[in-house]
């Protein structure tokens, strides 16, 4: 056993339950049996969470979740839904369930303090007549009737987006403002079979009507698992009910920060 998976094994650990449960990766995917191992967080994790070299690199929440993570898996295979509930766990070991944050009113603007109980979040199960250990989909886009093939994004396909947009910022400006189009290059597989990446390239930024991408976007949200990180909020200001979407500010892994 290595060195480090030894001296994780001296905290106690809890079994996290993925929201994909395995589904999404091969069976020969140590993800595939739907959980990971999560040690409690320590002193050694706070160091990484205060690091400002490693904040600056935007790098600070893979390095805590890798740190804490015992099963022996891949990162970077990680889904990014299965990904989120990693880092709710690693939350919730490491501060407690009590999330308290201001939401702000889609009707007035004005925000309301709220405690969110994290352990009552729901999740988005996946459908196992979509999901059968494979990363790989198919969707038939409505009103231009191209049949497109397509993965859900994994933290590997996300540091790649990343890194694409930083230099995309550097070459050109407005071309910074390209996150939508980017997302969709990683994630598309084929146009009616071609695999080619240059005809994916140019069929997003040149074919793809923005109705056919939005009901794209809307079926990716319907079948994706996932955390759900919404919130039914009653504006104290003017006493309307929204759902709003529950944001990760600086409070979330520091508790006692103030903003």
């Amino acid at each position: 056993m290595a060195k480090e998976d030894v001296t994780k094994q001296k905290f106690p650990t809890e079994i996290v339950d993925l929201p994909s449960k395995g589904l999404i990766y091969p069976k020969d995917n140590p993800l595939s049996s739907g959980h990971i191992e999560l040690k409690y967080m320590t002193a050694k994790e706070e160091d990484i969470l205060t690091s400002q070299n490693l904040i600056q690199k935007g790098v600070v929440i893979d390095k805590l979740l890798q740190s804490l993570i015992v099963s022996d898996i891949d990162y970077n295979e990680l889904y990014i839904g299965d990904k989120n509930a990693i880092m709710i766990a690693a939350r919730v070991l490491g501060y407690g369930a009590n999330y308290e944050v201001s939401l702000q009113c889609p009707h007035c603007s004005e925000k309301t303090d709220v405690t969110i109980d994290l352990l009552k979040l729901g999740e988005k199960e996946p459908d196992p007549t979509i999901f059968k250990n494979n990363n790989e989909f198919q969707f038939e886009l409505p009103f231009s009737k191209h049949m497109i093939t397509f993965k859900l994004l994994q933290h590997k396909d996300e540091k790649k987006i990343d890194e694409e947009l930083r230099f995309l910022k550097k070459i050109n400006r407005a071309e910074s403002k390209a996150e939508l189009t980017t997302r969709l290059k990683y994630m598309i597989l084929a146009v009616d079979g071609d695999t080619d990446q240059k005809t994916i390239r140019n069929f997003v930024d040149n074919e793809l009507l923005s109705k056919d991408s939005f009901e794209f976007r809307k079926y990716l949200k319907e079948i994706s698992p996932d955390v759900d990180m919404t919130y039914h909020l009653q504006c104290e200001n003017c006493g309307k009910d929204s759902v709003v979407n529950i944001p990760m500010t600086v409070q979330f892994f520091w508790p006692d920060a103030r903003v």
